[in-house]
């Protein structure tokens, strides 16, 4: 595989009994490289404070996350501005061998952000770039949204939805 646009390795024999925080930022190519990765028109900029602390089960990666990024809107096309303010928490845990693998194994919300690393070290730079991109609406709509899509006849979440055909239906049979 290749590395990772807005790559940063820890290796585990430099993380410490005592916690380790730093601030990661994103240099203009990493941004741009990240853009075409993630199909945004722009991100302006992606920082994150962090710290990471040797836990019982892994390595616990918490901080907070702060982006400029733009995205299109879901409707019209247009690039649309969004900040992303969003905290994490993330335990990087050693990649599970298939072979030892005996069971099937449910994660509970709270495991739902565990971050597999193999080869003794961890890569918080992908691991931020993951977080922005599942912090962004999957379907961002710009202030023009709304009458671009009526304009072209699309129905709203309303009217789409289960109430929406009942409300139909209601008035149908008047």
């Amino acid at each position: 595989m290749d590395q990772p646009e807005f790559s940063h390795i820890v290796k585990l024999s430099e993380i410490g009994a005592k916690p380790k925080s730093g601030k990661l930022v994103a240099s203009k190519e990493e941004r741009e490289a990240l853009a075409l990765r993630f199909d945004l028109p722009k991100i302006s900029s992606l920082m994150a404070n962090y710290k990471l602390v040797g836990a019982e089960r892994g390595i616990a990666f918490t901080g907070q996350i702060e982006s400029d990024v733009h995205q299109s809107c879901a409707i019209t096309g247009e690039a649309i501005p969004v900040q992303v303010r969003e905290k994490f928490d993330i335990l990087f845990v050693p990649k599970a061998n298939p072979d030892e693998i005996e069971e099937e194994i449910e994660l509970t919300e709270e495991e739902c952000d565990l971050v597999e690393y193999e080869q003794a070290q961890i890569d918080l730079g992908e691991a931020i770039a993951q977080t922005l991109y599942l912090s962004l609406d999957p379907f961002p709509r710009g202030p023009d949204a709304d009458a671009v899509a009526r304009e072209k006849g699309l129905k709203s979440e309303q009217e789409a939805g289960p109430f929406g055909a009942l409300a139909a239906l209601k008035d149908k049979l008047g």
